[in-house]
């Protein structure tokens, strides 16, 4: 590095010296923003190709997990599955109380009589 700068002092002078060095300031600056801008365009590019690739891989990944959806069913055609359209079959289910003897406590025979007058009010609701 010194022998350069000998080099240049005794070829351009001393002068000369200051405007050579603000020249080469500016040129290193630039060049150093060009090669920041060409590095950045660089590693975006290279997201935006593995942001492809990824995607493609997903995209294969979901057409092969659909063939072997396809496959299985294609595979297996004794295999009945219910019907979206069959309605289940609702029966009535009579209300079951427990009838206790006489000799049980008050409480039972109570809770007996409650029930039953709630089942025949029940049954006068529905025959209206």
């Amino acid at each position: 590095m010194i022998v350069v700068f000998i080099v240049v002092l005794v070829v351009f002078g001393p002068q000369k010296l200051p405007e050579l060095a603000r020249g080469l300031g500016k040129l290193m600056a630039e060049f150093r923003k060009a090669s920041a801008d060409f590095k950045g365009a660089f590693e975006e590019e290279m997201r935006e190709m593995e942001r492809q690739t990824l995607q493609a891989e997903r995209k294969k990944a979901a057409e092969a997990a659909a063939a072997s959806a396809a496959t299985t069913q294609l595979a297996a055609p004794n295999v009945s599955e219910p019907a979206a359209t069959e309605s289940p079959v609702i029966s009535p289910v009579a209300e079951s109380v427990a009838h206790s003897s006489d000799a049980h406590s008050g409480t039972d025979s109570e809770t007996a009589s409650v029930a039953d007058s709630h089942d025949q009010s029940h049954d006068t609701r529905q025959s209206a």
